[in-house]
């Protein structure tokens, strides 16, 4: 007899991560495989389900409902993707939800990834009220939320830090100028480590690297980030009254050499409310995009249940 358990996947712009867990939460398997993300929406469909067919036939567990957290905007209302960049091929407009769930045999909820590693971390680290997540990745995303409850906006975008301006006088990704994407995120570090130093060496992992040993403008870069990541969550922070911020993604692995620039940022542009805000290193790694998602297939079922 199977266990009945709830399946949460986490599609990025490299790999699906999944994790299979029984009804307390607790973790019968986990495991990744590449995201054929340059292929088309069926194909990253086909992967991530054969992913958790897998895992779950290795579990010996049954899924009840599945919960996925994907990049781009979602349309909540038809599970499909509203927007995404031009990594994702035949993305937008693909309607995720009715194909997981017809490859699953099961019902499945669908949220974006920086909304659903929100929920995943403010459920490990206790925070129910009001919190901002940041994720610092090959791009910038955001999430907020209040109340106790993620706040999605009326076109599923709101948190969307990563796209507000003033922090540059660099063209973003979006096309548009000056967004924080274009300092903090891994590939934007890269780049203004090779317009400082005259080379180029990769992304922010390998700029860490060398800012650990020392090199200035490796540091400097880091810095920068930092910065711009503290003013725009006391931007947030002094809007919403907002006393806390999570950030994680892969730059967040380099916490240690963004802290000063956040710091820095913080020194002089703290919330207006005098109400200190705390900006700390996410803690889940990379399950919490899929144990946030986990939330999202529990709906999924309570809801396929009436």
């Amino acid at each position: 007899m199977s266990i009945p358990a709830f399946a949460g996947i986490d599609i990025g712009g490299t790999k699906i991560s999944a994790l299979i867990v029984d009804d307390a939460g607790g973790v019968l398997a986990r495991g990744g495989v590449p995201a054929p993300v340059r292929e088309g929406g069926d194909a990253v469909a086909d992967a991530a389900s054969a992913l958790v067919h897998e895992l779950a036939s290795a579990a010996g567990a049954g899924i009840r409902a599945a919960g996925v957290g994907a990049a781009g905007v979602i349309d909540h209302e038809t599970g499909a993707i509203r927007a995404a960049s031009a990594t994702f091929v035949g993305w937008a407009g693909f309607p995720l939800a009715r194909a997981l769930s017809e490859r699953l045999g099961a019902p499945v909820g669908i949220e974006n990834d920086v909304n659903a590693f929100l929920l995943g971390e403010a459920a490990g680290a206790g925070a129910r009220g009001d919190v901002l997540g940041v994720m610092l990745g090959t791009g910038v995303g955001g999430a907020v939320i209040i109340d106790g409850e993620l706040r999605r906006g009326p076109h599923g975008a709101a948190g969307e830090i990563g796209h507000t301006p003033g922090y540059s006088d660099i063209v973003c990704t979006c096309g548009q100028t000056g967004h924080l994407e274009t300092l903090a995120s891994g590939t934007s570090i890269g780049l203004r480590y090779a317009e400082r130093s005259g080379g180029h060496i990769g992304g922010a992992r390998q700029v860490a690297e060398r800012a650990r040993q020392g090199d200035a403008d490796a540091i400097a870069v880091f810095r920068h980030a930092g910065h711009a990541l503290g003013l725009a969550c006391a931007s947030a922070a002094t809007l919403l009254d907002l006393p806390l911020a999570i950030v994680g993604g892969g730059v967040a692995e380099a916490w240690d050499l963004l802290t000063p620039g956040i710091d820095a940022a913080l020194r002089t542009d703290a919330p207006v409310s005098g109400i200190p805000l705390e900006i700390l290193p996410a803690r889940l790694g990379g399950d919490a995009v899929a144990l946030g998602a986990i939330e999202t297939a529990r709906s999924a079922a309570l809801a396929f249940s009436f």
